[in-house]
């Protein structure tokens, strides 16, 4: 009599930083049996790794896959709500949507055990599964490596949608140009930001600011 295959869970998050566009969770169900035909497609942390990359390894990952199950979280939601707290849940939801048999989870704190304490508190209490919540653990599982690539795809895609409304976003990053010139614009002309914006993040918060000063002057220019 054969045995049951054993499932693992990879789970990992895309557009935890950006002030423009969601936040991506994203976890691929293997059976372990295929782990060593993963292990041969080169899935390593999508941050590593060119678009057209992510694009090619995207249809080889869910080929391979069981099952692949996204949690997307709106701009929205991160500015009413805890964004850990929504990660949480949004992982504990793709866990008991599978009932695998390991979990492997990128954590984005630097208290993995405590965050391994967090998702298991919201599981389905009849549920017994091996729970590995660890730092860079995209880089050192290929199945959260998997996970990875498809949430920072399927982000990328999203934020490719709403520039056919808004124009240029870049990549909805502070730090990028491209972001900051378009929040800027949108603003001086609609006194306003869009839905599609974190108008909690900080960087918002400077952006009206800088309005302010321009509206009521600069002693410096008297």
């Amino acid at each position: 009599m054969e045995e049951d295959p054993l499932f693992i869970l990879g789970i990992d998050e895309a557009g935890r930083g950006p002030v423009v566009g969601p936040l991506v969770i994203c976890g691929v169900l293997l059976s372990k049996s295929k782990l060593g035909e993963l292990l041969g497609r080169g899935i390593k942390d999508s941050k590593l790794l060119s678009s057209s990359r992510r694009q090619t390894l995207k249809g080889e990952i869910e080929s391979l896959a069981e099952g692949v199950e996204m949690v997307i979280i709106s701009p929205s939601e991160i500015d009413n709500c805890n964004m850990g707290d929504l990660e949480l849940k949004g992982m504990a939801k793709i866990i008991n949507r599978f009932l695998p048999d390991q979990v492997f989870v990128d954590a984005p704190t630097s208290r993995p055990l405590s965050y391994e304490r967090k998702i298991r508190s919201l599981l389905f209490s009849k549920l017994r599964v091996e729970l590995v919540v660890e730092n860079r653990a995209d880089k050192n599982y290929p199945i959260v490596g998997a996970a990875s690539i498809l949430a920072k795809v399927e982000r990328d895609r999203r934020v490719r949608l709403l520039e056919k409304k808004y124009g240029t976003l870049g990549s909805g990053y502070p730090s990028d140009p491209r972001t900051i010139g378009f929040l800027r614009n949108y603003f001086r002309l609609y006194g306003d930001f869009p839905t599609v914006v974190r108008r909690r993040w900080r960087t918002i918060q400077k952006l009206k600011e800088e309005k302010l000063v321009r509206k009521g002057g600069n002693r410096d220019d008297y």
